[in-house]
């Protein structure tokens, strides 16, 4: 009986847990996780597991949570700790997907297959570290899943395959994060299985033209810049949603927007032009957003209609507007 493939994983946030239990329930011997530490979470503020630490728990993996990989970074010990236990611990192949921690060459070297990392974006467009909000953000019309094969290069290695699907007009990043986290999960088991039936997966080096880089979302990003056109807005709002949300203010209230559509309209930037259970109509740099879920400061995201009942809008008033243009990344 042929051994099955031994496969180490690397990976935090939902979206790698999704990979991680696809090759679990593919059969794929799985001896080692790697994920982040345990971070403060919450109200309470209390230390919290990745959602990869807890599946790998659950079904009695053995996880590792170095703070550091890197023997000359700031926890040299830990670094070096990892790296002995990936050297002791036998396994033919690396899985990393939204890991959050740098791979040197000493670890990309460990595996005897390479290390395979499952990439949000169709590559080389959108390298980095948010390429779903990112992709969202610039209205690209799909997007996808990248399998590449690693190298100390930010996404920059040699594409095994990849899988497309289109952006849709309602898309926020977390329904394209649900949808791409299965087209993930779907793609590495596939791409492991012809790893273990042919012993190599063929790859093709990333073209240079194309390459554009997916910034990590900053806080400072949310609030809505209303000088610039309502169709760039709408699709901030979409790309922030969940984190970190958009937002307008009106004095001294911070207002979530959580959806909105583009709409006729002209005006000075920033005025709600038209108030009414349907929607908050606000004019833009060009024609007009019509906001329809909305979250006041210490409330939750509600409909217009609801959200009207506890606050006082009124046509006329004025969102703030930032003091320097919020520049879409392209």
């Amino acid at each position: 009986m042929t051994q099955s493939l031994r496969v180490v994983f690397a990976g935090t946030p939902e979206f790698a847990s999704a990979a991680l239990a696809a090759i679990h329930a593919a059969g794929f011997s799985v001896p080692l996780v790697l994920t982040q530490p345990d971070r403060p979470a919450g109200r309470g503020m209390k230390l919290t597991a990745s959602p990869v630490k807890r599946f790998a728990v659950e079904h009695g993996l053995q996880v590792a949570q170095p703070a550091s990989l890197r023997r000359a970074g700031k926890y040299p010990q830990e670094a070096a700790d990892a790296i002995e236990l990936l050297k002791a611990t036998p396994h033919d192949v690396m899985v990393v997907a939204a890991y959050g921690l740098i791979l040197p060459q000493e670890v990309l070297d460990i595996p005897p297959r390479g290390a395979i990392n499952i990439h949000a974006s169709l590559l080389p467009r959108w390298r980095g570290a948010a390429p779903i909000h990112r992709a969202i953000e610039a209205g690209d019309a799909e997007t996808g899943i990248t399998l590449m094969q690693m190298d100390v290069g930010l996404d920059t290695g040699a594409m095994i395959r990849e899988s497309r699907t289109p952006i849709l007009p309602d898309d926020t990043t977390a329904s394209l994060h649900d949808r791409l986290a299965q087209m993930g999960a779907e793609l590495i088991v596939a791409g492991l299985r012809d790893l273990e039936r042919d012993g190599s997966l063929p790859s093709t080096p990333q073209p240079e033209e194309g390459t554009t880089y997916a910034e990590k979302i900053a806080k400072n990003e949310a609030a809505l810049d209303w000088r610039r056109p309502a169709v760039e807005l709408a699709r901030q709002i979409r790309a922030f949603d969940p984190f970190p949300g958009a937002s307008g203010t009106i004095g001294d209230a911070v207002i979530k927007i959580w959806a909105a559509q583009p709409v006729e309209g002209a005006g000075e930037p920033g005025v709600i032009a038209e108030v009414s259970p349907e929607g908050i109509v606000v004019t833009c740099g060009r024609d007009a957003l019509k906001l329809t879920q909305l979250q006041k400061p210490g409330g939750k995201r509600l409909p217009v209609r609801e959200f009207l009942a506890g606050a006082s809008l009124a046509k006329g008033q004025r969102f703030a507007l930032p003091e320097a243009a919020n520049v879409p990344k392209a």
